[in-house]
């Protein structure tokens, strides 16, 4: 009990190795997301809608009945699951975005506000369980729609900081092993260059030849068609812009592997787009295509294969390929930033740290011995400063938050009847939009220098 009353220090002293409070203390809020994540997932397990009606306001009039603001006859139990992750995801917003605010202006670790940063854990988890408890108790219908609202926003917003962030890791990567390559050994980083870039492009070549082969039909899947050849067109376009001459002349960095990188991802976004679709024609489930690949099936040629029809679902679930893997990277994105060393460069442009020079002044012997160093296994680094943005740290949550939400909802919106709401073609729209805002980026990170020529790019 005293320990999740102190800092974060004390929580893991006892299990992890040596490490920094403000590496620490941003693992913890990542797992405590990662709870909140794994909770709103279990809200919609199939049988949790028999539980969840016993709450007063979910279901007023039991469950298999219809629902009044919605057009034409819902089930309750069509769409309970996602009221459920609302309020899920509204606790947790609420609770970072509190202390987003809180933590405006903070300096050092001796600001009073910094102890409830990296400690007081008890009152923090109680807090987050109240508000978790009262969120199920909001009454149904301006709170939904007000929150999907601000669900839309926060998510967008999130998407396209992570969009701002791969571009600017793609030509930190590319600057770094260019560097190493200049500084010496420059058959083995060019070859690793190489190698990496071509890796790249050939995952994303066969990538689309899937795509044509289990994504397309000869007469339908128009908007697959469009979607797989716009972006094919797109990637092909900015990695011819990235090694033009007058680009190279104003940006010598740029190359080849941050275009691969950025085309590989664009394919990604692009199959979790199509994935989304609500025809099943035109999205065989990823199961389907690896029984095809794996055990390829001849059909005779007079025989009329009936495509099977999927039953009506009873409940909404997010339980698909595109939706794990997403969630999947998510995760892997959230521990990086989280796990880091503060002076890392990505890690400081995620918390808007003020300046690499703060960032390297470690204070790792400061106000500790050896002894202590033994005991506690946990430094204070941030006395003299701290190492990132606590508010701009916990805005990032709650953004974080509303994704998780809205991804786990398929970006349905609560005004919608049951066919709109089964439908997942905003996720899809939401997905394919990504994808072309982050090529946008990418291009204007090669043209910028073109454009602007009185800014300093380097």
């Amino acid at each position: 009990v005293p320990c999740l009353c102190s800092g974060a220090s004390c929580l893991l002293c006892r299990c992890c190795p040596n490490s920094k409070n403000s590496t620490v203390t941003r693992l913890v809020y990542a797992f405590l997301l990662l709870l909140s994540t794994a909770l709103a997932c279990i809200m919609l397990a199939p049988g949790m809608e028999e539980q969840l009606k016993k709450i007063p306001g979910f279901c007023d009039e039991g469950l298999h009945t219809q629902i009044p603001h919605l057009n034409g006859f819902v089930s309750c139990d069509v769409f309970v699951g996602y009221r459920a992750v609302y309020r899920v995801s509204f606790a947790m917003a609420m609770f970072f975005f509190i202390l987003s605010l809180l933590m405006i202006q903070v300096k050092t670790s001796n600001d009073p506000r910094a102890a409830v940063h990296n400690g007081f854990w008890f009152f923090k988890i109680a807090a987050i369980v109240a508000i978790m408890v009262g969120a199920f108790y909001i009454p149904e219908g301006p709170f939904t729609r007000a929150w999907f609202v601000i669900g839309i926003f926060g998510a967008s917003c999130f998407i396209l900081i992570q969009l701002v962030l791969l571009v600017d890791f793609a030509h930190s990567w590319n600057e770094s092993w260019v560097d190493r390559m200049d500084e010496g050994n420059t058959k083995c980083w060019y070859a690793a260059l190489l190698f990496c870039t071509s890796l790249f492009y050939a995952l994303s070549l066969v990538f689309i030849v899937l795509f044509y082969v289990f994504y397309t039909k000869p007469d339908d899947c128009i908007e697959n068609k469009f979607f797989i050849s716009i972006n094919l067109i797109l990637c092909i376009a900015v990695s011819v812009v990235s090694i033009l001459p007058k680009v190279q002349e104003h940006h010598p960095r740029s190359g080849l592997l941050q275009s691969s990188m950025i085309t590989l991802y664009t394919m990604y976004l692009t199959w979790s787009a199509m994935s989304n679709e609500p025809e099943r024609n035109c999205n065989p489930s990823l199961l389907n295509i690896i029984t095809q690949i794996a055990a390829p099936t001849v059909v005779p040629e007079n025989t009329t294969v009936v495509p099977a029809t999927p039953a009506p679902p009873k409940s909404l679930q997010w339980w698909d390929a595109q939706s794990v893997v997403g969630l999947v990277i998510f995760v892997l994105c959230l521990l990086y930033s989280s796990i880091r060393s503060s002076s890392n460069s990505q890690v400081n442009k995620l918390t808007l740290s003020g300046s690499d020079s703060a960032i390297l002044e470690e204070t790792v012997g400061t106000g500790s011995g050896a002894g202590d160093e033994e005991v506690r296994r946990v430094v204070d680094n941030e006395k003299d400063g701290v190492q990132y943005s606590y508010a701009f740290f916990h805005f990032m949550l709650f953004l974080a938050s509303l994704y998780i939400m809205m991804t786990l909802t398929n970006w349905y919106s609560p005004d919608a009847d049951f066919k709109t709401m089964t439908s997942k073609w905003p996720a899809v729209w939401m997905k394919i939009t990504s994808s072309w805002v982050c090529l946008l980026l990418y291009l204007w990170t090669l043209v910028a220098p073109l454009v602007l020529t009185n800014r300093d790019f380097s």
